[in-house]
């Protein structure tokens, strides 16, 4: 466990942490206690400082991902091959622009602007997904995410929904329900082109399976023997199960809905082991991830590019957005004085 100094002071000069007060230790003792509990903390409550620190960098990094993930698949909505897809990608769309408004709004409640988060993504501060820096070369990519990537979300973003943090905790009831509606069409999408589509088509499928596999999997964060925060998190109920635990799980329901569509997912190595009850998978090439996510992947800097210029390109709406609500602010001021 961190103690209170590390929380709100940090180390001194001599990397000693200093003495803290009586009233300190009361207070994280009571926090912790709430913890324990299974209770939810709310944003005037008190909290330790690295808690608050820990959530603004998860959340603002999760809603970081849902904006910049609108970018592959939206690269697709004018090439969609018909209007009803046309229209589910659309729709898919607006839903990951509205689950980036819920986190950044639940990210606020902790005191740190949107601007500030949104400068800090912008400048390549903060960090989002690092599967998003991967081009969807065909459409069939667009089904694949829906199954593979926003099945890998769902599964990391499910525990969340009992966040100890009440408002993300909130924010992510919603996000999940809408998840699971992506992950669903992806997958009736890559049914029909594998069961009614052409040989080509079927062979499309194929292709976007085996270059999504593998970062799919490495969306769940590094191994835990490897993942810094990941025993804090879950100690203070921020997150409720491991890396590992999790891509286990995941790599568990991918190998039973592969079977379904008729796919096969890249890894010699994946055989189901009797003695754990779960499936064996081969060894994940971190090196790549971590290349990814410092900045060296496919589609970083395009991705970056895109959210700096969408940014400049809606400063006139936020412009006129403001001086709209200062002529309101001021007409029922003026009201108010009359």
């Amino acid at each position: 466990m961190y103690t209170q100094a590390m929380d709100t002071m940090g180390k001194d000069a001599a990397g000693k942490a200093p003495v803290i007060s009586a009233e300190d230790a009361e207070r994280m003792a009571r926090f912790d206690a709430r913890i324990d509990a299974g209770e939810y903390i709310e944003p005037k409550d008190w909290m330790p400082a690295h808690y608050r620190k820990t959530l603004v960098r998860q959340i603002s990094q999760h809603a970081h991902s849902e904006i910049v993930g609108m970018l592959p698949e939206g690269n697709w909505i004018t090439r969609a091959p018909t209007l009803k897809r046309k229209a589910i990608l659309l729709a898919k769309v607006q839903d990951e622009a509205g689950h980036g408004l819920y986190l950044y709004s639940a990210a606020e409640t902790l005191g740190v602007s949107r601007d500030a988060m949104l400068d800090a993504l912008h400048t390549g501060a903060a960090k989002y997904s690092s599967i998003f820096n991967y081009p969807t070369l065909s459409w069939a990519d667009v089904g694949v995410i829906g199954w593979l990537v926003d099945g890998a979300a769902i599964m990391n973003q499910v525990p969340i929904c009992r966040c100890s943090y009440a408002p993300y905790a909130r924010a992510m009831i919603r996000v999940c329900r809408e998840e699971s509606f992506h992950q669903r069409q992806g997958f009736e999408s890559l049914l029909t082109m594998m069961t009614d589509g052409t040989p080509a088509q079927r062979a499309m499928v194929q292709d976007a399976v085996d270059r999504w596999w593998w970062p799919s999997l490495m969306m769940f964060g590094p191994p835990d023997d490897q993942s810094p925060n990941s025993a804090q998190s879950m100690r203070w109920g921020i997150k409720r199960n491991s890396n590992d635990e999790l891509r286990q799980k995941f790599v568990d329901a991918a190998v039973e809905q592969a079977n379904v569509l008729g796919v096969a997912l890249p890894d010699p190595a994946l055989r189901w082991n009797a003695a754990r009850g779960h499936h064996d998978f081969g060894a994940i090439d971190w090196s790549e991830f971590w290349r990814v996510v410092g900045g060296d992947g496919p589609c970083n800097r395009e991705r970056l590019r895109a959210r700096v210029q969408a940014w400049e390109d809606g400063a006139w709406v936020r412009d006129a957005a403001l001086a709209y609500a200062r002529r309101q602010d001021a007409a029922h001021e003026a009201a108010q004085a009359a």
